[in-house]
């Protein structure tokens, strides 16, 4: 089955413009989950200082190239864990994400509400094609 985004589209790969890094569970720049993914990587988000020094300080070293992850910088298009981003926003540091990257299945942890609130809008996609 295709997978959605989270208006019921084709799901886009998370891309920003200039990032060439590969992201998503299984390293294909789509935010979807598949059932060895216990990490539920399916929001599509846009990295914030803020965020990255959170999770980081949370355990989660996304800042740091290691065994072949390139490390992040702010700007950089990711797909995180649903419940990360849940606990970024309770912590007041969530990053903005895009909606047409984001799986459908991000709607059964966040309400379309907040989705709205913290979604990009004029993000400049990345194709690595053109």
């Amino acid at each position: 089955m295709e997978p959605l985004n989270v208006f019921g589209k084709s799901l886009k790969k998370c891309a920003c413009g200039g990032n060439n890094k590969i992201t998503g569970y299984t390293r294909d720049n789509y935010c979807r989950s598949i059932l060895s993914d216990i990490g539920t990587h399916i929001v599509c988000a846009v990295m914030t200082d803020e965020f990255l020094k959170f999770t980081y300080k949370k355990g989660n070293d996304l800042i740091h190239p290691s065994f072949g992850f390139p490390g992040l910088v702010e700007g950089d298009c990711w797909c995180v864990c649903v419940l990360r981003w849940i606990e970024a926003y309770k912590a007041g540091v969530a990053p903005p994400i895009i909606l047409e990257s984001t799986s459908q299945r991000a709607l059964e942890y966040i309400s379309p509400k907040i989705l709205k609130e913290y979604s990009v809008r004029n993000y400049v996609p990345y194709d690595p094609l053109s």
